[in-house]
């Protein structure tokens, strides 16, 4: 029996960046990994895949809308999609050897299996039983089912499956208005796919400040995407090559039928605690399956704790990845920090969208007086150069102190401009603080500047 100080269970974003820390601390560490890479499904079925996929289709996107105008003549390209589904797969990986180099170099070691916890102290993976004096669970989420919706991963898919297609569907129909959802329908419909969009909800990205909603929205319908809101679906009907869409208006109850080659189910994720032994150790668990979790991020049973899509909070990578890094610093006896105030959120359509902080509604909601300072990237001169100009950044402040509740932006290079109002936010800035700051001309970040000037006096370039 194989003794350590921590075990760490799953090895996504928030398992191997925790598994990593704990060794940097001194701990003697082990990852528990069922998948055949590391990585979870951020690195093998998520995050990283679906971004290779994006980027080679808005290239494609330049080639025929925009190489033209930039004297760049030619017959556009056409997709060959073995290959692009092979540049997909060398990406994912690059980045799972990538973990596993990084676990070599910090003595980590890969317990290879699915893990349980028959008892406090000690994790099960395969026949073996191992003692750990700290157990950090990191297991991820899965998406969620819905009702009358059966997934087979080839006509009826979810993500995971809508990254593995045999070739590029001639209709697609997405259910769910949110980022999943939207990135992979961008991406389709960039490949000459006609996707329409099914939301239950009257905007799209739920939770999203209301002029990026619409923005958006309009944004996308002009790149060739239909969307059906208010929309609550019945029921999927598939054969081996085409499926029926069966929904429901909300405002009057009229019913309606969608034909689709592929039906890609994005409706959320839920936490994945399957087969972990949770019930028999009486871990206490919220009514939405989550691990409830205290300030320090350990569970109700001593020495277990959790991280990432398995407790409360957004479902993001790099939220797990905060959490993996402050719950190695408590079993190490540090102090652990985590600003869920200042974590953005990025969807990577072209254009990216990003946040952090207060929208304005959750402001009003609350009563609290704010201001509003906006730019259009219209007014940036990097942007018009690069077909980027639509979008804009908004960002908005305390009414008295000026300080930076939160920022939006639509538009280009969005969720790397993001975190310059991050640093800004952690450290209590103010929009003067960013105005006052020089920034490099000609520049995407010239856009945030003049959005901070629009806090005050008003911006220069507008």
């Amino acid at each position: 029996m194989a003794s350590y100080d921590v075990i760490i269970i799953g090895s996504g974003p928030g398992g191997y960046v925790c598994a990593i820390r704990c060794a940097q601390l001194g701990l003697k560490t082990a990852c528990v990994e069922g998948r055949d890479t590391l990585g979870g499904t951020c690195l093998n079925v998520g995050c990283i895949p679906s971004k290779a996929l994006l980027h080679a289709s808005h290239m494609l996107h330049e080639a025929e809308h925009n190489f033209a105008a930039m004297g760049l003549k030619g017959k556009s390209p056409s997709v060959d999609w073995k290959q692009m589904m092979a540049y997909k797969e060398d990406t994912i990986g690059q980045n799972t050897k990538g973990i596993e180099f990084l676990f070599k170099k910090n003595k980590i070691d890969w317990l290879k299996g699915w893990g349980s916890i028959p008892e406090a102290g000690r994790v099960k993976v395969g026949e073996e039983v191992h003692e750990a004096k700290h157990i950090i669970i990191a297991s991820g989420s899965e998406p969620a089912s819905l009702p009358g919706v059966e997934v087979d991963e080839k006509v009826v898919v979810t993500s995971t499956g809508a990254l593995e297609l045999g070739k590029v569907p001639k209709k697609m129909v997405v259910i769910g208005a949110g980022v999943i959802g939207l990135e992979l329908g961008s991406v389709y419909a960039r490949l000459g796919a006609e996707v329409t969009v099914v939301e239950f909800l009257d905007a799209i990205t739920p939770g999203m400040d209301g002029e990026i909603q619409k923005t958006f929205q309009r944004t996308l319908k002009k790149q060739g995407l239909n969307f059906v809101m208010g929309a609550a679906v019945q029921k999927t009907e598939a054969t081996k090559t085409k499926a029926k869409v069966h929904y429901k208006l909300r405002k009057d109850d009229s019913e309606h039928v969608l034909d689709a080659d592929v039906v890609l189910v994005a409706t959320g994720r839920k936490p994945f605690t399957e087969g972990l032994g949770l019930d028999a150790l009486g871990m206490k668990m919220s009514p939405r399956g989550q691990i409830e979790v205290n300030a320090t991020w350990e569970t109700s049973v001593p020495g277990i704790y959790a991280i990432g899509d398995v407790i409360a909070g957004p479902m993001l990578a790099h939220k797990a990845e905060d959490e993996g890094m402050a719950a190695a610093e408590q079993v190490a006896g540090k102090h652990g920090h985590v600003n869920y105030g200042v974590i953005p959120g990025v969807i990577y359509t072209h254009p990216e969208v990003a946040n952090v902080g207060h929208t304005e509604e959750e402001l009003k909601e609350a009563g609290r007086a704010y201001k509003v300072g906006k730019f259009s990237f219209m007014g940036n001169g990097r942007a018009k150069a690069n077909f980027a100009g639509d979008g804009f950044v908004k960002i908005i402040v305390d009414k008295e102190s000026d300080r930076i509740l939160g920022a939006h932006i639509i538009g280009p290079a969005a969720g790397d401009l993001i975190h310059e109002i991050c640093v800004a936010m952690e450290f209590g800035a103010s929009a003067e603080d960013l105005a006052m700051t020089c920034h490099a001309h000609p520049t995407y970040s010239e856009a945030v500047r003049e959005a901070a000037l629009a806090c005050g006096d008003g911006p220069i370039h507008m």
